[in-house]
């Protein structure tokens, strides 16, 4: 199947129309390809063999519509720092379409009837941003929207300086938002939200249909996917940055890429938007903000389904899902696939160690990957490492306890633990070539991106070590 061959429908378009406003693109001017995904394109359906076709562009800067689109934004409200906002939507976002299962949907390409004050535009920095990091968490294992393409323009954007627009063309299975349901339990539309939560079975929990108590049983299946999420966030070191509630996608998958961050030092306290003033997105606490957005679901959701069962489904479900996720990548991220009572402990005694040693997250683990009982490699890498040497011959004496060979140890924590990760600093180098009109760097990130635990010979120096004054840096939610 050629990409410029695909046939869309627009199935959120049987909702009444309260859930969405028909509009069109406004393409950029003078548009170029950046870049193309072959790896999210084979989604739907398509090789690549006219993924770099002129009409390409034209279609992802909204001046050419494939087959049965039908463009529009969705509405939704949303609790934003902990305030509820009535009335958001896509702002700067339009639909295409649904194809193979995958909703098409363009990130940047200009106003819709929820702008508010906004231009509806993304520049070339964070949507180079957004595109590689689609493709960066899908290849680290964890739920994610997709990105197929970017392109670049000459158009000026304004934000805290001049920069010129661009467009990514993303996709999700889907792209309802917990402020979605918000929305309608707001406006009293209690009969819009349950055709909502209809939907949303139909397009994400198939499984559900004919189920006894199916609204309750979705809620549930909700706190699970998200609580997985969550614990893959924290495996890796991931800051989403903005989680707000119409940021959280219903089936529980990562979306919407803003000051997003990758721990450099491992910091539990690190908060990478310099919006946060107070913190309330900081690393450690994206766990109990997750909680409290599902929270915040349960409510909207109360007109369809006791109130007391959702909560008390959200205090079963969400932290038991929660803990045996996150237990388990860690546990394999450090090597230990015996069982033994003591090995939480561990785990929190080498996190606090990290905390105070000052290492690089994943580094860490990469080099405990190949540990052999040889220190130098891994505490040659902190700044204080009489707690972490402590820790390590705790760590040692747990290993005699495993029934692998050495080998077979490193291998598998080799492929568990990456190699590459998507730093702040190594992503503001593609960004900055790529204003220069250099687009290489952004195409090798994209190949360590879909195979981050590799090795890439060519590449090592996306590997590098970021450097001091990029270390744990917050950055502005302006795209």
């Amino acid at each position: 199947m050629k990409f410029l061959k695909l046939k869309l429908t627009t199935p959120y378009l049987e909702l009444d129309p309260l859930f969405y406003d028909r509009v069109e693109p406004t393409p950029l001017a003078k548009p170029y390809l950046i870049s193309v995904s072959q790896n999210a394109a084979k989604l739907l359906g398509v090789k690549d063999d006219d993924l770099r076709d002129e009409l390409l562009v034209k279609i992802v800067n909204g001046s050419h519509k494939l087959e049965g689109s039908q463009t529009f934004a969705m509405c939704y409200a949303g609790h934003q720092f902990g305030y509820f906002v009535p009335r958001l939507g896509d702002g700067r976002a339009i639909n295409l379409g649904k194809v193979n299962g995958w909703n098409l949907q363009l990130k940047g390409s200009g106003q819709t009837l929820y702008s508010r004050q906004g231009d509806g535009r993304a520049v070339l920095r964070s949507s180079i941003r957004e595109y590689l990091m689609s493709e960066a968490m899908h290849g680290l294992g964890i739920a994610t929207s997709r990105a197929i393409a970017l392109i670049g323009s000459d158009t000026d954007v304004a934000r805290e300086r001049w920069e010129k627009g661009a467009i990514v063309l993303r996709l999700s299975p889907t792209w309802v938002r917990f402020g979605t349901f918000e929305y309608f339990n707001l406006k009293g539309r209690h009969e819009k939200l349950q055709a909502l939560a209809d939907y949303v079975i139909d397009e994400s929990f198939p499984h559900l249909k004919n189920a006894e108590g199916i609204y309750l049983k979705m809620y549930e299946e909700i706190i699970k996917n998200t609580a997985t999420t969550l614990a893959g966030w924290q495996s890796v070191g991931f800051n989403h940055g903005v989680m707000n509630t119409d940021n959280m996608c219903i089936d529980g998958r990562t979306i919407d890429y803003g000051p997003f961050a990758f721990l450099d030092d491992y910091d539990a306290e690190y908060i990478c938007n310099h919006t946060d003033q107070e913190g309330r997105y900081s690393f450690k606490n994206q766990p109990g903000i997750a909680h409290w957005n599902l929270a915040q679901l349960a409510k909207a959701l109360s007109p369809i389904i006791n109130y007391e069962d959702a909560q008390g489904a959200l205090d079963r479900d969400f932290g038991a899902t929660y803990e045996a996720k996150y237990l388990s990548l860690m546990f394999a991220k450090m090597g230990l696939y015996e069982s033994d009572a003591k090995d939480v402990e561990l785990l929190k005694w080498l996190l606090g160690s990290l905390q105070s040693a000052t290492i690089d997250y994943s580094a860490f683990f990469r080099k405990l990957s190949r540990y052999d009982g040889k220190r130098a490699d891994i505490l040659d890498s902190c700044v204080y490492r009489a707690e972490l040497d402590e820790w390590l011959s705790a760590y040692e004496l747990r290993l005699s306890k495993e029934k692998l060979s050495t080998q077979e140890r490193h291998t598998k924590m080799l492929a568990v633990n990456p190699k590459y990760i998507l730093k702040n600093h190594i992503l503001q180098e593609a960004i900055e070539e790529a204003k220069l009109g250099s687009f290489s760097m952004i195409e090798d990130l994209l190949q360590v991106a879909h195979a981050p635990f590799d090795e890439h010979e060519e590449l090592e120096y996306l590997s590098k070590p970021t450097p001091m004054k990029a270390k744990n840096i917050k950055l502005s939610c302006s795209s």
